[in-house]
């Protein structure tokens, strides 16, 4: 299943096995500065077989219907500046996912991800059928805070202890976005 969106500045795609160089490459570049913000890495994560086994996978996801990830490029250029994913994909009466994303460094404080967010919720509420779209971000993350308020995100909560991120238990704050169109 080949699925591509595009916004006004950026081609976002969904890649298998064939671009895991690709995807290598952006992570090889980010390592320190997600490293933050991400759980900790085997080493087996910066190889290019672990690359492969985790877009095999993705692919599998996508099958089933559990998940989605889109990688970004800007418009015309075959370089990777970030990625978003809906996970968890529940349908019946949950219709709800998890969002989670990331940008490279060196493309930060761009709009970039405002951008593409839009058409990614977009998506998941037109095209998947959701409802609700979760996405849980550390209060020390300011850049990601101001992204989903910007968005238009509703604060549900703090969840304490989240996630295991660099090691370290952290707690998360919770927003979700409701779909506005939702036809039953």
């Amino acid at each position: 299943m080949q699925v591509m969106l595009e916004t006004e500045r950026l081609s976002l795609a969904v890649l298998d096995e064939a671009d895991a160089e690709q995807v290598l490459k952006y992570y090889e570049e980010n390592r320190h500065f997600l490293n933050p913000y991400e759980p900790r890495r085997v080493e087996s994560f910066y190889t290019l077989e672990g690359k492969r086994l985790e877009l095999r996978l993705e692919k599998e996801a996508l099958s089933r219907g559990e998940a989605i990830r889109f990688y970004l490029m800007l418009k015309g250029e075959s370089e990777l500046i970030g990625t978003i994913a809906l996970t968890n994909i529940i349908k019946g009466a949950f219709k709800s996912c998890y969002l989670g994303y990331k940008l490279s460094e060196k493309h930060v404080s761009k709009g970039y991800m405002k951008e593409a967010l839009k058409v990614v919720i977009d998506y998941g509420f037109n095209s998947l059928g959701l409802h609700r779209i979760e996405a849980n971000v550390m209060p020390t993350n300011k850049p990601s805070l101001a992204v989903v308020k910007g968005l238009g995100f509703s604060e549900e909560g703090l969840s304490r202890e989240y996630l295991k991120i660099n090691g370290k238990w952290e707690d998360h704050l919770r927003f979700a976005v409701i779909n506005p169109n939702e036809v039953d």
